[in-house]
């Protein structure tokens, strides 16, 4: 469907503002034609983007945390323990690092890190640790096994496309990584200044 390019702009504009007060009658299809997709697809890059950080510091805790477990021949209730509280802090230290180089002191780096990654870590790890007890063997399986591997690498990624969509919600209502950004953009901002 072509439209010509001041009429969009023209209803983009009016549609929006009638989303936001809540008074169109547009059907669903229409609003979403309408509505300025590069706010989309920014919005669900900034979640993708949210989402693989987040995995970063998850992935080394998990990981870390079931080799643990997993050689110490811990019961898979302990070795998801260690792997849950590993996750947690590798995920916070991910985000508290760079909001300490933008100049947060360590208690607000601190609380910002666990205000903005606590939905989406605890997401991984409900999803991740779901998907390793529910595979048959998976944690019994040892650190040689193909079983173990497969199945973690596979967890992991089934936490990803669980937690892209939870992340996305989280940002466009401010909350989530939309927290960091501002520390983000101030610390691109402030670096720039001394360039």
């Amino acid at each position: 469907m072509a439209v010509i390019p001041w009429l969009r702009s023209s209803v983009v504009e009016q549609e929006t503002h009638k989303l936001l007060v809540g008074s169109s009658n547009l059907p669903v299809a229409t609003r979403y034609y309408l509505l300025d997709s590069s706010m989309y697809d920014n919005l669900t890059r900034q979640a993708v983007s949210a989402t693989l950080h987040c995995l970063t510091g998850c992935a080394i805790g998990e990981v870390l945390g079931m080799i643990i477990g997993t050689a110490l021949a811990w019961p898979a209730w302990l070795a998801v323990l260690l792997a849950v509280f590993l996750a947690f802090a590798f995920g916070y230290s991910l985000s508290i690092w760079p909001l300490r180089r933008a100049g947060l002191t360590w208690p607000v780096a601190a609380r910002t890190a666990v205000a903005a990654d606590s939905v989406s870590i605890a997401t991984m790890e409900i999803a991740d640790n779901a998907f390793m007890l529910i595979v048959p063997g998976a944690l019994a399986a040892g650190l040689s096994s193909m079983l173990f591997w497969v199945s973690l690498v596979t967890s992991l990624v089934v936490a990803f496309i669980v937690t892209v969509p939870i992340n996305r919600w989280l940002i466009a209502r401010g909350r989530g990584h939309a927290l960091l950004h501002q520390f983000h953009d101030h610390h691109s901002q402030h670096g720039d200044h001394h360039a």
